[in-house]
C-alpha cells in the first residue's frame, strides 16, 4: 500500500531519509542531471525563493517508508504557472500507476494555487529528432501518458532549438491547461519560457538565445499539437481531488472505563463521543491505532513518587468508588499520611479529582495515544490529533487535580524535544498551570496559555502575567489572562499575541492544548466563543505552518462540543494548506522587547549569564559587568552607571552600561553593550543604542565615546559601531598587548 505526501523540509529525520532515496533515484535514473541541483534539494524546500521558484516536494512511499517515486514541481506566484522539473519512479516502475497518482497530485496542487498552466518538458517523440530507438519507445509513452490529460507540446516556436551547435535531442515545452484548458496566451508564455531559460537553465543559456526563443512566440493563442494518441474527447481534464492528505486522529479507546457518576462530574464518556461524531463526518481524518510507549515518557516529566501513587492508589480502590482529597499538607509536606483518603491530599490540588479503579488506566492509555500522534508527525504528517479523556494540562511534576492526572501536552512536549525546539500553546479556558510548572526553568520549550483571571477561574494560585520563568527558563512562559466576560474578537487579539510570541520564538514543533470550555454556554467557563471564533482561532494557528499536534483538553458543553472541535479543525486544514502552498522566508523581526532604565536585584545575575554566554568575555570581564550593576543598586546615581535594560517578555536579551565622563560636561562613555546570542542579528543590538543615545541626549549629552580591540575577532563589532554613525577618533596602538591597539570611536548626537 502506497500513501502520497508533501515533504516541506529536512529538518526531521524521516525527511532527511526521504531526500536522500529521492536522490538516489534522481542519481540512478538521470545520470547525467546536474550534482548540484541534486545535492541542493533540501535547501530548496527550506528556501523557498532561494532558486526563485518555490519548490514542492511530493513522494510515493511503502508504509515502510520507501519512496517508490516523487515529483518535484517549481512554483512562479507572480506570473502564475507551475513546472513540474522531476517526476520519476524507483528502479523505473512503469505501468504501476505510481506516475499517474503523482501526477494526479501535481494537477491538484496546480489548481489548488490557481495557476494559469502547468508547464514541463519531455523529450522528442519522432525518430528523425530522437534517433536512439529505446529511448524514442520511452518518450512516445511518456508524451502518450501526459496526452490523457490534455498536455501536449508547444508547436511552431523556437523552443526545441539547440543552444550549442551539435546539440540533439532538445526537448518539448509541453503545456496543461488543468480543469479550464484554456487557451495559452501569447504574452504569459513569453513570461513562462523567460522565466524558466533565465532561472532555471541560467548556466546554459546565453542571454541571446533566451531572447531568440522568447521572441519565437508569435502565435495568439500559441499553438498546440494535435492530439497523437488518442482522440479529443477521451482525454480527462478534470483534476482529481482525492489525494488530499488525511490527519491522523488517535482516540483514547479505553477512556470510557473512566466513568465518574458522582454527581456535578462533567467529564464523561460522552465528550469523546460527541466530538467524534462530527469529525468522523468531515472525511478529513483517518483513524490511528494507539502504539503502546513505555513508563520513561511519563517520569521525563512526572516524580516517580507521583506517578507510583496513581498507579498503586487507584489499583487499590475498590470497584464503583472513589476517593476525594479532603485534607491538604500545607504545613509537613515531608512526611506523607498513610491514611489513602488523607495521602490523596498529598498528591492533589483540589477536592474535586477522585482516586479510583479506572483513573489510571485511562489516563495511562491517554498518554500513549499522544505519543502515538507525536509518532505520526517524526514520520513527516504535518498534523495530528489525539482525542483523549481524562485531560492532563492541570497535572504538575508532583501533583494531579483538575480531573488531570498526567500532563499528557508536557509528555509530547518533552518527547519532541529530542528533535528541536517545542512550543506549548494552551487554548484552554482553564490556565495551564501543569505544563508551566513542568518548564518553568526551561528554555527549550515555550509555554503560553490563554486563560481567565485566576483571581476568578481554576486553579485560582497560578496563571498571574507576571509568572515569566525562572533561571534558564526565564522569559519563556507567558500568561495571558483575560476577564470573566470574552467575545471572539477580543480572544483572537489576544491569540495573535501569543502567535507572534511563538514566531519569535521560531520552535520547531507545536503542541496545542485545545480546550473547548471557552465556548459559550460551557458550565465550567463564563466567555462566549462559537462555532465561527475556533473555525477563525485555528485559522490564526494554522498560518504559522509548524508541525502540530493537537491534544484535548477540557469542553463540556456537549451539545456544541463537536461542532465547535469541527470549526477549529477546518480553520487548521485550511490554514496549513495555504502556509504550504504560499509560505516565504521567515522574516527576522523581534516583537515583545521593552526597555528600562530601573536597575532590580536580579540583574546581577541576569548580566552575569547574558555576558557570559555571549563567549565574547574573558572570566574577569565577565565579573566586572555583574560587579557595576551591583554597584548601581548599591550607590544609586552616584555610581555614574546608567543602563537601558533590554526585555523579552521577561527575559534580559541584552543591555547597555554608559555614564558622563568625569571632568566633562556633555561627554559620555559607552562601557558595556552585550546581546543574547539568540537574538543577534536581529536590530536589537542597534535599538539599545538607539535607546542609550536618546537617554544620553535627554539630560545634555553632546557625544558618546566607545573603544574595543583592534583584534580581528572585534571587526563585527567596530563595522557595528560605524553602521551606527560612529567614527574613529584615534588608536591607541599596543594598549591592551603588543599588537592589539585600543580603537577610540565617537558620534556627536548634540
Amino acid at each position: 500500500m502506497l500513501r502520497i505526501r508533501r515533504v516541506y523540509d529536512d529538518t526531521l529525520p524521516v525527511n532527511r531519509e526521504i531526500i536522500r532515496q529521492v536522490k538516489e533515484i534522481l542519481r540512478t535514473r538521470f545520470p547525467a542531471a546536474p550534482r548540484e541541483d541534486i545535492d541542493q534539494l533540501g535547501e530548496k524546500l527550506r528556501n523557498p525563493f532561494k532558486q526563485r521558484f518555490r519548490s514542492v516536494l511530493f513522494v510515493a512511499q511503502t508504509l515502510k517508508g520507501r519512496v517508490q517515486g516523487f515529483a518535484l514541481l517549481l512554483h512562479e506566484p507572480e506570473i502564475g504557472f507551475t513546472f513540474l522539473d522531476w517526476i520519476a519512479m524507483a528502479g523505473g516502475k512503469a505501468g504501476s500507476g505510481i506516475g499517474g497518482a503523482l501526477y494526479d497530485r501535481v494537477r491538484q496542487e496546480s489548481l489548488a494555487l490557481a495557476v494559469k498552466g502547468l508547464f514541463f518538458e519531455c523529450l522528442p517523440d519522432a525518430p528523425d529528432r530522437c534517433p536512439d530507438t529505446a529511448l524514442l519507445k520511452e518518450n512516445q509513452d511518456r508524451l502518450r501518458f501526459y496526452e490523457q490529460y490534455g498536455a501536449r507540446p508547444i508547436v511552431d516556436t523556437a523552443y526545441e532549438s539547440p543552444v550549442n551547435a551539435g546539440d540533439t535531442c532538445m526537448p518539448h515545452l509541453v503545456y496543461d491547461g488543468l480543469e479550464a484548458q484554456r487557451p495559452l496566451r501569447r504574452s504569459f508564455a513569453r513570461k513562462v519560457v523567460r522565466a524558466v531559460l533565465e532561472r532555471k537553465y541560467a548556466a546554459l543559456c546565453p542571454a541571446d538565445y533566451v531572447e531568440r526563443v522568447v521572441a519565437s512566440f508569435r502565435d495568439d493563442p500559441v499553438a498546440l499539437r494535435e492530439y497523437r494518441y488518442l482522440k479529443p474527447e477521451a482525454a480527462r481534464t478534470r483534476v482529481d481531488i482525492r489525494t488530499m492528505e488525511q490527519i491522523p486522529l488517535i482516540v483514547n479507546d479505553r477512556h470510557d472505563i473512566h466513568h465518574v457518576h458522582d454527581r456535578g462530574y462533567v467529564e464523561a464518556p460522552v465528550r469523546v463521543r460527541s466530538i467524534l461524531a462530527e469529525l468522523e463526518k468531515s472525511g478529513l481524518f483517518t483513524l490511528i491505532k494507539p502504539q503502546a510507549f513505555p513508563d520513561k515518557h511519563i517520569l521525563a516529566v512526572h516524580d516517580s513518587d507521583l506517578f507510583g501513587y496513581l498507579r498503586r492508589a487507584c489499583a487499590e480502590v475498590p470497584e464503583g468508588k472513589s476517593v476525594y482529597p479532603y485534607i491538604f499538607p500545607i504545613r509537613n509536606k515531608a512526611r506523607p499520611p498513610k491514611e489513602p483518603s488523607v495521602l490523596a491530599g498529598y498528591y492533589c490540588i483540589d477536592t474535586f479529582t477522585p482516586v479510583n479503579r479506572n483513573a489510571y488506566p485511562a489516563a495511562r492509555r491517554g498518554v500513549d495515544c499522544v505519543l502515538t500522534a507525536v509518532r505520526e508527525i517524526l514520520r513527516g504528517h504535518r498534523l495530528a490529533y489525539a482525542l483523549v479523556r481524562p485531560p492532563g494540562h492541570h497535572a504538575e511534576r508532583q501533583a494531579f487535580g483538575g480531573f488531570c492526572y498526567f500532563n499528557n501536552t508536557a509528555v509530547a512536549a518533552q518527547y519532541l524535544c529530542a528533535y528541536g525546539k517545542v512550543a506549548i500553546l494552551d487554548i484552554d479556558y482553564h490556565h495551564g498551570n501543569g505544563q508551566q510548572d513542568i518548564f518553568y526553568q526551561r528554555n527549550d520549550v515555550l509555554t503560553l496559555s490563554i486563560h481567565g483571571h485566576p483571581s476568578f477561574a481554576y486553579p485560582y494560585f497560578s496563571g498571574f502575567a507576571e509568572e515569566q520563568g525562572d533561571g534558564d527558563g526565564e522569559g519563556f512562559n507567558l500568561n495571558l489572562p483575560l476577564p470573566e466576560a470574552v467575545d471572539g474578537p477580543v480572544y483572537r487579539r489576544t491569540l495573535e499575541k501569543a502567535v507572534t510570541r511563538i514566531r519569535d520564538f521560531n520552535p520547531q514543533f507545536l503542541v496545542v492544548a485545545l480546550g473547548l470550555d471557552t465556548a459559550k454556554g460551557d458550565p465550567t467557563g463564563t466567555w462566549s466563543l462559537r462555532v465561527k471564533d475556533f473555525e477563525e482561532n485555528g485559522r490564526i494557528i494554522g498560518a504559522m505552518g509548524l508541525p502540530t499536534v493537537v491534544i484535548q483538553e477540557g469542553g463540556y458543553r456537549n451539545r456544541t462540543l463537536g461542532r465547535n472541535a469541527m470549526g477549529f479543525f477546518k480553520g487548521l486544514i485550511e490554514a496549513h494548506h495555504h502556509w504550504g502552498r504560499n509560505r516565504q522566508e521567515p522574516r527576522e523581526r523581534l516583537h515583545g522587547v521593552g526597555f528600562r532604565e530601573v536597575i532590580e536585584p536580579p540583574d546581577v545575575e541576569r548580566v552575569r549569564r547574558l555576558v557570559d554566554i555571549t563567549g565574547f568575555f574573558s572570566a574577569e570581564e565577565v565579573a566586572i559587568a555583574a560587579e557595576l550593576v551591583q554597584e548601581r543598586l548599591e550607590k544609586g546615581p552616584d555610581s555614574g552607571y546608567e543602563f537601558v535594560m533590554g526585555d523579552h517578555y521577561g527575559r534580559l536579551a541584552g543591555y547597555t552600561c554608559f555614564g558622563r565622563i568625569p571632568g566633562t560636561t556633555a561627554s559620555f562613555d559607552l562601557y558595556w553593550i552585550a546581546v543574547h546570542p539568540e537574538f543577534q542579528g536581529r536590530g536589537l543590538g542597534r535599538r539599545l543604542l538607539q535607546e542609550s543615545e536618546r537617554r544620553i541626549k535627554a539630560v545634555g549629552g553632546a557625544r558618546i565615546y566607545v573603544d574595543t580591540s583592534q583584534r580581528s575577532q572585534y571587526a563585527g563589532t567596530r563595522a557595528f559601531y560605524e553602521s551606527c554613525g560612529y567614527r574613529l577618533e584615534t588608536v591607541l596602538a599596543d594598549f591592551y598587548s603588543p599588537g592589539d591597539g585600543k580603537a577610540i570611536y565617537c558620534k556627536v548626537i548634540g
